[in-house]
Formats: structure tokens, sequence, C-alpha cells
């Protein structure tokens, strides 16, 4: 399994500290631009901070996307502006203490480095290689790979009991409306306020108990009571259809996930490959499960510190190229059909593991 991560928070930030040390030790001998038509916003001690620099800590912070413009007579370009200065000034004011001569620091700001240069190696390698052609080959072989089924939109009376579900059916029967009787009575809170309808769901992922009893159902039946996990279920089938596939454009987020994983892999394997690695570990030292230390700090919440800062790093945007759709998604194991882009939405490539559950 690969332990690379994209779009690192704080990665961004701890460069910009490394580059602050580095840049405390000079004046600022010259006013040439880094971009074309880049304006200088600020000087702290003689160094120049200029627009791109704030535009760079906004995308950083996430309140931006990577290349994204930043107006600079908006609160959000002064707020990073000043929290540029601040971190100018803390770099400085660690130099003074001697902090940049650390061991330690020395060698975690290489790190650092290492891994920004990292991103960017990929970034530069991967981005080329996947385009639309890519993507709609990829989708074409899942459609080949993929079994369809069959979808029935179906309506539900949750309740507690045998008796009441037994009750409501001899109502229905006697010709009380299915939607108003889902509404007064449902205990299914998802779908008690829109009549018990359920929507479309695929045969192959529904609960096996609504599989069964809709199994010849005709659009019109009523059927039922039948016991699921969350109480006694009465049915209505209202339609039955092929199943719907999902469209290029709905799976084109999660197909380029795959992509990009698969680009990572290869691009990794081949640096291994072609460098000599000497593992000084046996494999057999290191532990099937990935269990925190006792000692990992924890968030007010008592989940792991670590978990915490990774999920925030997963979710937001860094000075990664990778286009914007795929900041909030980490790179998925290789899987042999395509995972869902959205578990909840419809039926993808991948039956949705969640779909039924709590009825």
């Amino acid at each position: 399994m690969i332990g690379f991560r994209l779009n690192r928070l704080a990665l961004p930030l701890a460069l910009a500290a490394l580059l602050g040390l580095a840049a405390c030790n000079k004046t600022q001998t010259s006013e040439r631009p880094p971009e074309p038509g880049d304006v200088a916003v600020a000087r702290v001690d003689g160094q120049t901070i200029w627009a791109s620099d704030v535009r760079n800590e906004a995308a950083s912070e996430g309140q931006i996307g990577p290349g994204e413009p930043l107006d600079m007579t908006s609160g959000l370009f002064e707020r990073s502006l000043n929290d540029l200065i601040d971190q100018r000034l803390l770099a400085k004011a660690a130099r003074d203490h001697g902090i940049d001569k650390s061991l330690t620091v020395q060698r975690q700001l290489a790190a650092m480095q290492d891994r920004f240069l990292g991103d960017q190696f990929i970034n530069n390698n991967i981005n080329a290689k996947i385009d639309d052609n890519a993507v709609k080959a990829q989708y074409d072989d899942q459609v080949k790979l993929s079994k369809q089924s069959e979808e029935i939109r179906t309506r539900l009376i949750l309740l507690k009991t045998k008796d009441d579900a037994d009750a409501a059916m001899k109502a229905l029967q006697g010709g009380a409306l299915f939607e108003a009787m889902a509404m007064e009575r449902s205990i299914d809170k998802a779908t008690r306020f829109s009549g018990g309808d359920m929507g479309y769901i695929s045969t192959d992922i529904m609960p096996q108990a609504y599989a069964t009893v809709l199994a010849t159902a005709k659009a019109g039946d009523t059927v039922g009571p039948v016991q699921t996990d969350g109480g006694w279920a009465v049915l209505r089938v209202e339609d039955r259809r092929p199943e719907q596939m999902p469209t290029l454009d709905e799976e084109r987020p999660v197909i380029m996930r795959y992509l990009v994983y698969n680009q990572v892999a290869g691009l990794l394997k081949n640096l291994r490959d072609s460098a000599q690695v000497d593992m000084l570990i046996p494999k057999s030292a290191f532990k099937d499960d990935e269990q925190e230390p006792a000692s990992a700090p924890q968030t007010a919440d008592g989940t792991d510190a670590a978990d915490a800062v990774s999920d925030d790093e997963d979710d937001s945007a860094s000075s990664a190229s990778l286009p914007a759709k795929l900041k909030a998604a980490p790179a998925p194991k290789p899987p042999e059909l395509l995972p869902a882009a959205d578990p909840t939405a419809g039926h993808h490539f991948f039956a949705p593991a969640s779909a039924g559950k709590g009825h």
C-alpha cells in the first residue's frame, strides 16, 4: 500500500517556514517579481512579500483553490497577508534564537522539503497523462464488466410490531391511501414524510428480506409484512425497470482518482526498481494492525490527533496542481471494479455498501 498523501495542508506552511528561515539570512537586493505582473504588497525587515505569496498562502490554508485568483482588495487577501507577515516575523525570531541551527529542526525541514518536492514531481508527471480519452476508455471498460440488474421503486411503511403491521396491511386492503398511512404511522424517519418513497433501489443491493417479497411483485402490488432489522415492513411497488447505468460525467471523479492512483503506484514502483533500497528491519517485525500507540495525543472528541489531522489534510487544498475536484479524495486501493463516487446517489459500478441499511 502506498503511504503517499497528496494535498497536505501543513506541508506548504512548513515549507514557507523553511524558506523564511533561509531568506531571513539575507536582505532584499532585487525587486524583480517572481511572476509576470506580480505586485509587491509588503516588506518585512527588507524582505518583499508579493501578491503571489499571499495567494499561495490562501491556497495553502484551503481558502482558495490552487491557481485560483485572489482579489487584492478582499478581506481574505488582507487576512492572508497578515498571516504571511506573522510567519516571516516568527521565522526571523526563530533564526535570532538559533532554532534554525538545531539538528532536529534541520532534519524536519529537510523531510518537509522532500515531501513537497515529491508532491510536485508526481503532479508534474501524472497530470499530462490523464485526459478525457483515458477517462472515457476506463468508463467503457467498466460498462462492459458491469452486470445490469433490476431497479424497483418502492414505498415503505415501517412499524414496530407485527400486530401494527398487520393492522396497516388490513387498512390498506380496505382502501386506505399508502402515502397517507406512511406519513401517519411509519417510524422510518428517512421516508415517512415523503409518503414512504424509497426511490429506485437495485435488487442486488436492497435488504434480502425486501428482495424476497418483491421478487414477483408487480407495479401497484402491496406486500408484507416482512420482518427487518428496524421492525416490520409493508411495501408497495411503484415501478420496475432495468438498472440505469451511471453516466460518464457521474463516474468521472472516481475514475480520475483511480487513474491517479495507478499513475502514482506505477511511478513509485519504477523509482523503487531503479534504486537500491535496503530494509534494515525484517518484514516479520511489523504488525498487521495500524493501531495508534496508547500515548498518541487525543483530540477533544477522543479521536487520535493524527487521524484528525489526516482528515483535515485530505479535505483541504494545497499548492498541489491536481484538479480541484480531486482535493477531497484520498487515493483508493486498487479495486476490481471502481468504487462509487457517492454511495447515496444511485447505483454506480460498485454497489453502495450502505444502501438499504436501517430499514
